[in-house]
């Protein structure tokens, strides 16, 4: 669409101009509020143009659009899951570049957390990777339904989905794992996604595609000795992501944000409460000069 412009013979007085910028000659109107507007002030429409603030007073009316979960729908859709695959990224790098160092620090490892108390650890170790393949396999699955999930629960509940899974990952597997075995890896957090969209798929019906393929592979090769996966960890996350999902999207509308906070909660609690114990059978077994494989016998 071009602009008219004013005859040769126009009268001065009558020219209009922007009622946002008096020095600028427009002869274009507002379809909304009749206001002359330049090029710098209108947006397209679908039948003319409109000025900035009829923009703003429709984004005031409209009721705005929310996902099954209660989420806000953004132009990104997958925004959170873009960063969360540049964070491990950026990680692995710096796992690379410091020799191992990185690895030796924050990664999981029972007898570090109970005897040195570095529960950073369960959260840390969900976001270090043993290889490039490790890395890749994991990113590609937290792109492919990572991606699915965010675009369904929304930013806050998606990235809550994740951290509570890579917990829930990290502390089944440091109750039952070897202390003295160190792991890494998002697989807790990616079985937490893989959980919630299992349960976004019954509740909205959806074709799963070739995603389902990408789930059943994840899951498979947890189970070969040669790939040596940590499954404890994979088992972890997807309850813990199947569960919160639940709660998300089969919870009545009004009280769906309270029940995820408590849900969430209740979890977290419940993790705190393992660690704990297991904390305690470590020292325990330390204290008492227990040989570390017999340590390693909870029942």
């Amino acid at each position: 669409m071009t602009e008219p412009s004013p005859s040769d013979g126009a009268d001065p007085a009558a020219v209009p101009y922007c009622f946002r910028h008096p020095d600028r000659e427009s002869w274009i109107r507002c379809t909304r509020c009749d206001r002359p507007i330049c090029p710098d002030c209108r947006t397209d429409a679908p039948v003319g143009f409109h000025c900035p603030e009829c923009i703003q007073q429709s984004g005031r009316t409209v009721r705005e659009g929310r996902t099954v979960a209660g989420g806000r729908i953004r132009r990104d859709p997958v925004r959170v899951t873009k960063i969360l695959i540049a964070v491990n990224v950026a990680l692995y790098v710096m796992q690379y570049v410091s020799d191992g160092r990185v690895t030796q620090d924050f990664a999981m490892q029972g007898f570090a957390v109970a005897d040195a108390g570095e529960y950073y650890r369960l959260v840390t170790a969900a976001f270090l990777h043993a290889s490039l393949t490790h890395l890749g396999l994991n990113m590609l699955a937290l792109w492919l339904v990572g991606g699915a999930v965010e675009a369904r629960l929304g930013r806050s509940r998606y990235l809550t989905v994740y951290l509570v899974s890579a917990l829930a990952g990290s502390v089944l597997s440091y109750a039952v794992d070897p202390a003295a075995q160190v792991s890494v890896g998002a697989s807790g957090a990616v079985f937490g996604l893989f959980g919630a969209f299992a349960v976004m798929a019954f509740r909205l019906r959806i074709d799963v595609g070739g995603i389902i393929g990408i789930i059943a592979i994840n899951v498979v090769i947890g189970f070969v000795p040669a790939f040596n996966i940590n499954w404890r960890a994979h088992l972890g996350g997807l309850l813990a992501g199947a569960v919160l999902t639940m709660v998300m999207v089969f919870t009545p509308q009004r009280a769906r944000v309270w029940a995820t906070v408590v849900a969430a909660a209740l979890i977290v609690a419940l993790c705190v409460g393992v660690t704990m114990w297991r904390t305690d059978h470590i020292q325990s077994c330390l204290n008492a000069e227990i040989p570390v494989e017999q340590c390693d016998v909870l029942f």
